[in-house]
């Protein structure tokens, strides 16, 4: 389970304030998979960020009981001065994985070729986020936090995150960011939106897609 005890997210600036979260409380079951769905800007990403820890909330508590990934694609953890290897192998000891096993997948899984043995802050956006998803995919987890990480690379590297999904799904879950609605009706089965600092639940996704499309 992850569940949101009266989380409050807001971020200000000079002129602006912004409410991600307003005093949500919610509990993620994670024998289920959940689809997100909201426009730009509301706050999806950093909806997935709060519950992988790599964020905080403002107010309120996120407790998780279960082994959670972090956001696919994100490689704020990765260090600028190592390489892609190094920073595997640092982060493979962390979790206690397979070091041997784990590079060799993220080796083919991310096809950086000669840029795997060059230091991360030479790697386009592109790169870092396959990087990132790769090792993903290489360490289990029970749930997978997914922000549009299909879209990440070419229709060759899309296949291969599909099948990786796909071998995933029988003993994980995923909490699931997508604009497209067929991926998130894959590989989802409860949908939820998140809509004026509220995050409101669905048991049907498409429930939640028809609210989506009227409130937006």
């Amino acid at each position: 389970m992850i569940r949101l005890l009266g989380v409050t997210k807001v971020y200000r600036t000079e002129n602006h304030r912004k409410v991600v979260l307003d005093n949500v409380s919610y509990t993620f079951d994670t024998r289920h998979s959940y689809g997100i769905f909201g426009p730009n800007g509301t706050g999806k990403s950093t909806l997935l960020r709060l519950l992988a820890g790599t964020e905080l909330p403002n107010v309120g508590h996120i407790r998780r009981d279960v082994r959670l990934s972090w956001p696919l694609g994100f490689g704020g953890g990765f260090h600028p001065m190592m390489t892609g290897r190094e920073n595997i192998k640092f982060v493979s000891r962390i979790y206690g994985a397979d070091l041997r096993r784990v590079m060799e997948f993220v080796d083919y899984f991310a096809e950086l070729g000669p840029y795997f043995d060059m230091p991360v802050g030479t790697y386009s956006s592109g790169m870092g986020a396959r990087l990132a998803f790769g090792l993903s995919m290489a360490i289990d987890f029970d749930c997978y936090l997914v922000d549009e990480i299909t879209a990440v690379g070419d229709s060759r590297f899309t296949l291969r995150a599909r099948q990786a999904f796909d071998e995933k799904r029988g003993r994980s879950s995923m909490i699931m960011v997508s604009h497209d609605v067929g991926t998130i009706k894959t590989y989802c089965d409860r949908g939820l939106v998140l809509h004026r600092g509220k995050l409101l639940a669905f048991g049907d996704i498409d429930d939640a897609v028809e609210f989506y499309r009227k409130a937006h």
